[in-house]
């Protein structure tokens, strides 16, 4: 894959760190506008500017509520202050976690710099708890790409399946009082739209860094890690580390956020960082720094090989329509290829051969797929070397504007290639041929 994204999760992650760092490497502005523009409710507006954590300039994307608006458990006294539970709850956490779902808004005080603000027109001005079937709708209006749209509303599914297993409720009678506040839907959007501008084609999650303690939040005081997020960790199989650390540092969002876009757990052995982005988080950290970081990485020159798994099975009474819907959801979760080849089975039987290529952590996740939508009832797995070229993203300056290139290299030698995406992008920008811009971008490189 060419774009890379490690999550350092050091200090944990809630959806407003993710957003952030995402804005510091650079997603697109006018993108994210749109989509909060467009979200069919008012009582919001959101601000980002930058702030020191721990000394070190940092992102800041906060979500502010108009006073009128839906409050969820926001009162820092009543989580961790003055209002303490009763002796013997064992509540030891007295800051504030980043500002995610259950949690108080606490601002550290001081932008560097102006903030800029997104503010919100006049829309519906009604604020339920919600569940799924609220949300989606509004996910569906927002102005943005049908990607963007659909990590939304996986990472919203990912949270109504951890809250049903949670309270062991069917999952349409899951209302969101804490994700489905205002500001967590507004977090979601922003991650789904600001992710989706960067054409991140892999994403690297080592481990959830996370607290210990408890907090308070709507249906009582919770043990940290709370049960939502541990259901999610358990589901997506994301490897957490426990620190002493006091307080919440993985929210549920910034859970599902990882569940959502993680395609691997494992570093390359060595790489180079391209571009990293800071994301801060809305407590004053003592022990931890407070902050996401984001990088997009390169595997370096000589990283050459590793290692991936071949799963591989016979289908001979599947229609096309499935076979393609089957190939379109394998990429989703994360296969590095997917194929069909024709073949003859026994009995003379035409049939379809089907291979996927994979990391070893995504083999389980994909047979699941392949089991549940095809009608095979076995499937072959093969663990294999692989040699890649060093890849990375390049861009040139053309008639029609900036164009992506991806460009591949083994010792002196070098080949580019225009990009897809963005050769589709420029055309449909300048309303000429595909062709037209794509010798441009070749004859751009020749030049380079």
């Amino acid at each position: 894959m060419d774009k890379k994204l490690y999550l350092d999760c050091g200090s944990g992650i809630s959806g407003d760190m993710f957003v952030a760092a995402m804005i510091d490497l650079g997603a697109d502005p006018d993108a994210l506008q749109k989509a909060l523009d467009s979200i069919p409710t008012d009582g919001f507006f959101v601000e980002i500017g930058r702030v020191k954590k721990s000394g070190i300039d940092c992102c800041d994307f906060r979500v502010r509520l108009d006073d009128d608006c839906e409050n969820h458990d926001h009162d820092m006294d009543y989580l961790y202050g003055s209002l303490a539970p009763a002796a013997g709850s064992g509540c030891s956490c007295h800051e504030e976690p980043d500002r995610e779902e259950h949690h108080c808004h606490c601002h550290e005080e001081g932008h560097d710099g102006e903030a800029h603000h997104c503010c919100r027109q006049e829309k519906d001005h009604h604020h339920p708890h919600r569940g799924l079937a609220e949300i989606l709708p509004m996910i569906d209006a927002c102005d943005m790409t049908e990607t963007a749209k659909e990590l939304a509303r996986k990472i919203f599914r990912i949270i109504g399946e951890a809250e049903a297993k949670a309270h062991d409720l069917p999952l349409d009678e899951v209302h969101f009082h804490e994700v489905g506040a205002l500001d967590s839907i507004v977090d979601v959007v922003a991650a789904a739209v600001t992710f989706d501008s960067l054409h991140i084609e892999e994403v690297i999650v080592p481990k959830l860094t996370e607290g210990t303690g408890t907090v308070r939040c709507r249906h009582g005081v919770m043990p940290v890690p709370v049960p939502a997020t541990v259901n999610i960790v358990s589901s997506y199989k994301i490897p957490m580390e426990l620190t002493g650390a006091k307080g919440e540092y993985v929210t549920p969002t910034g859970a599902a956020i990882a569940a959502a876009i993680s395609t691997s757990h494992q570093l390359p052995p060595s790489f180079v960082i391209k571009k990293a982005g800071l994301g801060a988080g809305k407590r004053a950290y003592t022990e931890r720094s407070g902050i996401l970081r984001a990088f997009l990485i390169q595997g370096e020159e000589n990283e050459g090989r590793d290692k991936v798994v071949k799963l591989e099975t016979d289908i001979d009474d599947c229609s096309g329509e499935v076979l393609g819907y089957v190939m379109k959801k394998l990429f989703k979760a994360g296969a590095k290829d997917v194929h069909y080849a024709p073949v003859f089975m026994k009995k003379n039987r035409p049939a379809w051969e089907l291979t996927v290529i994979c990391g070893e952590e995504k083999a389980e996740e994909l047979e699941k797929i392949i089991f549940t939508e095809t009608t095979t009832i076995g499937i072959r797995e093969y663990p294999l070397g692989r040699s890649v070229l060093n890849r990375e993203e390049k861009e040139v300056e053309t008639v029609y504007g900036k164009a992506s290139v991806k460009q591949v290299s083994l010792g002196k030698m070098t080949r580019a290639y225009p990009e897809y995406d963005t050769v589709k992008k420029l055309a449909k920008k300048n309303k000429v041929p595909f062709m037209d811009v794509f010798d441009a971008v070749k004859e751009a490189v020749k030049k380079k």
